[in-house]
C-alpha cells in the first residue's frame, strides 16, 4: 500500500519526469558531440589527404615512390593508403592495388571502396580518398580510414551508460526520498488536524525548525487555529454571561409583575410596577442591542462607511453631550485640543467609541474629580486621551475589561452590562488603530490612530488599497494594547 503511494505521489511522478526530461537531455547531448566530432575528424581528413596529395605531386617523378613508401612505413596504425600508377592503371608504388573506377581524378576527396595491394579481395575498406593524374600521364591516390569514428562513438556510448544510469538512478532515489519525506508531513498533519476535529483545539500543526513553504504554512495555520481557539472559548464563556446577565432583569421583571398582580391595590401601584417592568426589560434590550452591535462591528459590515473624520469635533461634541452629566455628579469635563486632526474611519463608530470612554470615566469619577478629554498629533499619528481621577483600572484587569460582560467586583453596584470597552476594542480594531490601558491610580485609555495623510501616502504606493491599510496597521500588533504609549502629548495633562 505504501509503495503504491510512493509511486503514485505527486513528488516521486514530477521527480521521475525531472530524471526522464535529463535523460533526454544528455542523450541529445552526446549524440550532437558525436555529429559534430564525427564531421570535424572527416574534415581534418580530407584536409591532410589533399595536403599529402600535393605534397607527393610535387615531388619529381623519380622521388614519388620513396616519398610514397616512407610515408606508409611511418603509418603505425595503418590507417594511411597510397597508390601510384601509370597512365595504363597498371600498379606502380604504394598499398591500393587498383585505381578505383568511381574515384575522380580532379583532386577532390571522396569515399570510395579500396582494392589493397597484396591482401585478399575480400577485405575492400571504405575510405576517404583523392586521386589525382599527375604531369606525365601518372595517376597518384591517397586515401585514408576514418574509421575511428566508431570507436568514438563506442567511446560514447560507454560514458552515456556510465555517466546516464547513476545520474538516473540517483534522480529516482532523490524523488523517493521527498516523496517519503513530504508523505511523512502530510501525514503526521492529516493526523493532527483529526485530533483537531475530535475536539482538541490546543493541538497544533508541526512547523519544523526549517523555513520552507511547508513550515510558513504551518505557522500561518498554527496562528489561525490560535485565534479560532481563542474565539470558541471565548463564545463558550459568553453564552454563559448572557444568560446571566438577562436572567437578572428578566427575574426581577417577573416578580414585580408577579407582586403587582397579588398585591397592586391602586391604578398608581400598578403603573409603578409597571415602570420597573419596563426598566428591566429595557435593561435586558440593552443587552442585546450591545452585542448585535458587537457582532456588527467585528464582522467589519461597517467599513463601508468610511471617510475622512475630524476627530477635534468628535472630542468637542463628546464633552457637550456629557458636561450636564457630569455636572450633576460635581465632576469637571474638560476638553484639550492640540491642533485639528483628521483620520480615516466611520464618525458614528469613533464618536460611540469616544463617548463609551467618556462615560466609563464619568460613571466611575467620585463627586468632585475631574475626567479630561485630550487630542494630539504627531507626525502621522493621532492620539486621543481619557483621563479621570477615579481607581482606575488595576494592572491585573487591563486584559480582563476588554472581555464581554466583565465586571470588577468594587463595581458591581454600579449600573451597566460590561459591554462598554468591549464595544471600544471592536471598534478600535476594525479601524486598524491601538487601545492603550494606562496604569491605576485614575483612569487613563488611550486611543492611537493613523491620520487621514498618513493612509494617503501608504495608498499612493503602486499597491491596491487593501495592502495600503495592511501597510498602516502592520506597526500595531493588536487592537488592545495595556503598554505605556510610545509618546506622550506634554500640554494634554490636567492640571
Amino acid at each position: 500500500m505504501h509503495r503504491t503511494q510512493l509511486i503514485r505521489s505527486s513528488t516521486f511522478l514530477w521527480a521521475l519526469a525531472v530524471a526522464a526530461a535529463f535523460a533526454l537531455f544528455v542523450v541529445a547531448l552526446f549524440a550532437f558531440i558525436y555529429w559534430k566530432l564525427d564531421a570535424y575528424l572527416v574534415a581534418r581528413s580530407d584536409r591532410m589527404i589533399t595536403t599529402q596529395v600535393h605534397f607527393i605531386a610535387d615531388l619529381p617523378p623519380a622521388r614519388r615512390i620513396s616519398a610514397i613508401a616512407d610515408h606508409l612505413e611511418q603509418d603505425s596504425r595503418g590507417v594511411q593508403y597510397a597508390g601510384l600508377f601509370d597512365a595504363a592503371g597498371n600498379h606502380l608504388a604504394g598499398n591500393i592495388g587498383r585505381v578505383p573506377p568511381e574515384l575522380g581524378l580532379g583532386g577532390a576527396v571522396q569515399g570510395v571502396r579500396l582494392d589493397l595491394f597484396e591482401t585478399p579481395a575480400a577485405y575492400s575498406p571504405v575510405v576517404r580518398a583523392a586521386g589525382r593524374r599527375l604531369a606525365g600521364g601518372d595517376i597518384l591516390v591517397m586515401g585514408r580510414n576514418v574509421d575511428e569514428t566508431h570507436e568514438i562513438s563506442s567511446v560514447v556510448g560507454e560514458a552515456l551508460a556510465l555517466g546516464l544510469l547513476p545520474a538516473f538512478s540517483l534522480c529516482l532515489l532523490a524523488g523517493a526520498w521527498l516523496s517519503i519525506r513530504a508523505h511523512r508531513r502530510v501525514e503526521e498533519v492529516n493526523q493532527r488536524v483529526q485530533r483537531i476535529v475530535a475536539g482538541e483545539l490546543r493541538e497544533r500543526l508541526p512547523e519544523g525548525s526549517t523555513d520552507d513553504s511547508f513550515a510558513r504554512l504551518a505557522r500561518i495555520v498554527n496562528g489561525m487555529l490560535s485565534e479560532m481557539e481563542t474565539m470558541i472559548n471565548a463564545l463558550a464563556g459568553v453564552g454563559n454571561d448572557i444568560a446571566h446577565d438577562l436572567r437578572t432583569p428578566l427575574t426581577r421583571v417577573r416578580l414585580a409583575l408577579e407582586r403587582g398582580r397579588t398585591h397592586a391595590a391602586t391604578l398608581e401601584q400598578l403603573q409603578e410596577i409597571i415602570d420597573k417592568a419596563i426598566a428591566g426589560i429595557d435593561q435586558a434590550l440593552a443587552i442585546v442591542t450591545a452585542l448585535l452591535r458587537l457582532t456588527e462591528i467585528e464582522n467589519n459590515r461597517r467599513m463601508a462607511g468610511f471617510g475622512e473624520v475630524a476627530l477635534d469635533e468628535i472630542l468637542r461634541e463628546v464633552c457637550d453631550v456629557y458636561e450636564p452629566i457630569a455636572e450633576d455628579k460635581r465632576i469637571r469635563l474638560g476638553v484639550v485640543i492640540d491642533r485639528n486632526v483628521q483620520v480615516w474611519g466611520d464618525r458614528d463608530l469613533l464618536f460611540e467609541a469616544v463617548a463609551n470612554l467618556v462615560d466609563n470615566a464619568v460613571k466611575f469619577t467620585p463627586p468632585g474629580g475631574r475626567v479630561e478629554l485630550a487630542l494630539a498629533a504627531e507626525d502621522d499619528t493621532a492620539l486621543v486621551r481619557v483621563s479621570d481621577t477615579g481607581p482606575g483600572i488595576s494592572e491585573q484587569e487591563r486584559e480582563a475589561v476588554l472581555r464581554r460582560f466583565y465586571r470588577s467586583d468594587k463595581m458591581r453596584h454600579t449600573p451597566g452590562v460590561g459591554l462598554g470597552l468591549s464595544l471600544v476594542a471592536a471598534i478600535v480594531k476594525l479601524h486598524g488603530f491601538r487601545l492603550i490601558i494606562g496604569p491605576a491610580p485614575g483612569g487613563r485609555i488611550e486611543i492611537l490612530a493613523w491620520t487621514a495623510r498618513a493612509r494617503k501616502a501608504a495608498a499612493c504606493r503602486p499597491r491596491t488599497l487593501q495592502h495600503a491599510n495592511t501597510d498602516l496597521t502592520r506597526t500595531m500588533p493588536d487592537a488592545a494594547d495595556t503598554r505605556q504609549p510610545a509618546w506622550t502629548m506634554g500640554a494634554t495633562h490636567a492640571d
